[in-house]
């Protein structure tokens, strides 16, 4: 499986089916009027044939950045049928207030080239419940924000890579030179004890040659997607 990430929450998933997650249009200018900085690259000439969104946020919704006619799961809870077979979306919050202040969320958990994946959104919650860890079972890769902010930040997403037991785990939503309006990933990092940390030299990247185990995994960090 080859994973490329558009920076934020952004991913292309391509093995035996194309997977996009999280795209994101061009939001330069709405975040300059909020006083800050997100210009990671557009998201272009990308072909999916399955789209998953966590939450209708618009630096994870831009669906139409997306070719290909894909099937699109949006922002909702329930398990479907898909063109890589079963999804599984689970209910969360992007808070720590049930919701009340961003709203909902959605976590996915799928089976892409033999491999169980996981991507948290914006997950905000001060720790799983028993239903979603249950929900979620046993996971390959995990997908998880890191920045704090709104989300949850380094130490809880720690704590969510202790509990969830991956073997390979990519942060995302977090500080970089596009995006300064979250804490940089120094943190979870630092609490990752055993962890294998690898800074890739790319944007892009295989899964299977980067895997860990439970006890050891991987934390690859993809490298900030750069302007052309």
């Amino acid at each position: 499986m080859r994973i490329r990430w558009f920076g934020q929450s952004a991913f292309l998933l391509s093995g035996a089916v194309r997977v996009a997650i999280d795209p994101f249009a061009s939001a330069a200018d709405a975040m300059r009027e909020r006083g800050f900085r997100f210009d990671y690259p557009p998201i272009e000439n990308v072909e999916a044939e399955l789209v998953l969104v966590t939450h209708e946020h618009f630096d994870h919704n831009a669906v139409e950045a997306i070719g290909g006619d894909p099937r699109l799961i949006r922002s909702t809870a329930g398990t479907f049928e898909s063109p890589l077979g079963q999804v599984v979306a689970i209910a969360s919050e992007h808070d720590d207030v049930a919701g009340t202040k961003r709203g909902p969320n959605t976590i996915f958990v799928f089976v892409l080239d033999g491999l169980r994946v996981c991507h948290l959104g914006d997950f905000g919650q001060p720790a799983l419940r028993r239903e979603q860890r249950e929900a979620i079972g046993q996971i390959d890769l995990l997908m998880l924000p890191v920045g704090g902010g709104p989300t949850v930040g380094g130490a809880l997403a720690a704590a969510i890579v202790r509990e969830l037991r991956p073997r390979l785990v990519v942060p995302m939503h977090y500080r970089t030179e596009s995006a300064d309006f979250l804490e940089p990933p120094d943190e979870f990092l630092a609490a990752c004890e055993g962890a294998d940390v690898r800074r890739l030299g790319s944007p892009e990247f295989e899964a299977d040659e980067l895997l860990g185990t439970p006890e050891r995994p991987t934390v690859a960090l993809p490298a900030v997607p750069a302007k052309t």
